[in-house]
């Protein structure tokens, strides 16, 4: 059988969307699931926070109790179900990456794995070396050998890092990061323009502003707060709770990058180098916020969490950790000139369904 052979007669090329099992990745994977679109998913399910529930999420894909047990620990499986295809494979492992690039010859990548995290990458900055830049490689790699009409990737609102300018719009400078993690964002944004540049690849990064929502990352302020509060365990705030963010929904994370996806760039034809604008180009490459616009009072937030859980926090206020900023603010201007999109979903409705999930997964009242 040749390669790609098994979608032979699917008129709709597959995506290969990498990070699947994580919370962006596996809500996109439904969304794709859900618009006949195959997926081919990659994952190395690392034990940077719970394996148990990127396992279950990949269980609600559809895969089995008995494929997932224990395949955090089998490397080079391949799983796959009516759509849907399921590779364990490491970023870093590039062989591993371009045979999936060959077997599987994808339409399109959304390439949303990486290393999160701001204040981890104060512990292990190799990790962010080894998966958001070397890992990247290995995606821009299979890109240009086996060529795609579209690689979206995400990147973060970390990139804006020491900018006071708010909102943030994805043309303002960005070359001050203050953590590792947000400088491998901004690394990707600049292989990913090189590419688009050297062999007119139509890339595309998406600038996400705190993602939060049922299946979410536990190491998330959500999810932190939510475990805290019912364990009777404090909570701690930093910057004493002098702080805003623009918390954005799952479906609304989702819903812009599914509309990005199948708008793929083009050179801009007005591009001045002389007037550079960094969020388009000359080459098929662009930069996109997505984000609510409606920055969200940290005391506020908990507060909204305090009032779904019928429970008040004890909080530890603390000074601002290291890497961190005071403000995050979406300027979304150019992704609904593009793609005629906005967030819509309100914070309280957000945090209310977050917490409806947490009690039902985890069995908590």
């Amino acid at each position: 059988m040749k390669p790609g052979s098994e979608r032979a007669s699917t008129a709709k090329p597959a995506v290969l969307l990498t990070g699947i099992a994580g919370f962006i990745g596996f809500h996109f994977a439904r969304r794709l699931l859900q618009e006949g679109i195959p997926v081919v998913g990659l994952d190395c399910l690392n034990g940077y926070y719970d394996v148990g529930l990127k396992l279950a999420r990949l269980r609600q894909l559809g895969f089995s109790e008995a494929e997932t047990a224990g395949l955090e620990r089998r490397a080079g499986t391949r799983l796959e179900r009516p759509g849907l295809v399921f590779y364990q494979a490491d970023l870093k492992d590039r062989e591993a990456v371009a045979a999936v690039f060959e077997r599987e010859r994808p339409g399109r990548v959304v390439h949303l794995a990486a290393q999160a995290g701001v204040r981890y990458s104060l512990q292990d900055p190799w990790a962010y070396v080894d998966s958001n830049l070397a890992g990247f490689m290995a995606i821009l790699e299979g890109c240009r050998r086996r060529p795609v009409e579209h690689l979206v990737f995400a990147s973060s609102s970390s990139v804006y890092g020491g900018n006071a300018v708010q909102p943030f719009a994805a043309g303002h400078n960005v070359d001050h990061p203050l953590s590792l993690y947000a400088a491998s964002k901004k690394a990707n944004e600049l292989m990913a323009h090189s590419y688009a540049h050297l062999f007119a690849i139509p890339a595309t990064g998406l600038r996400f502003f705190t993602v939060y929502g049922p299946w979410g990352r536990p190491d998330m302020a959500l999810f932190i707060f939510t475990r805290r509060i019912l364990a009777g365990e404090p909570i701690e705030v930093y910057n004493h709770g002098d702080m805003k963010r623009d918390f954005t929904y799952i479906d609304d994370i989702v819903e812009g990058v599914w509309r990005v996806l199948n708008d793929p760039p083009r050179p801009d034809p007005g591009w001045d180098a002389r007037r550079a604008d960094p969020a388009t180009s000359s080459a098929p490459y662009r930069v996109f916020n997505i984000g609510s616009n409606r920055p969200v009072d940290l005391l506020r937030f908990i507060g909204l969490v305090e009032k779904n859980l019928g429970r008040e926090a004890r909080k530890v206020l603390l000074p601002m950790q290291p890497g961190d900023v005071p403000e995050t603010s979406a300027d979304i201007d150019d992704l609904r000139r593009r793609v005629g999109f906005a967030p819509q979903t309100p914070v309280e409705e957000g945090v209310a369904r977050f917490i409806r999930w947490y009690r039902e997964y985890y069995g908590v009242r």
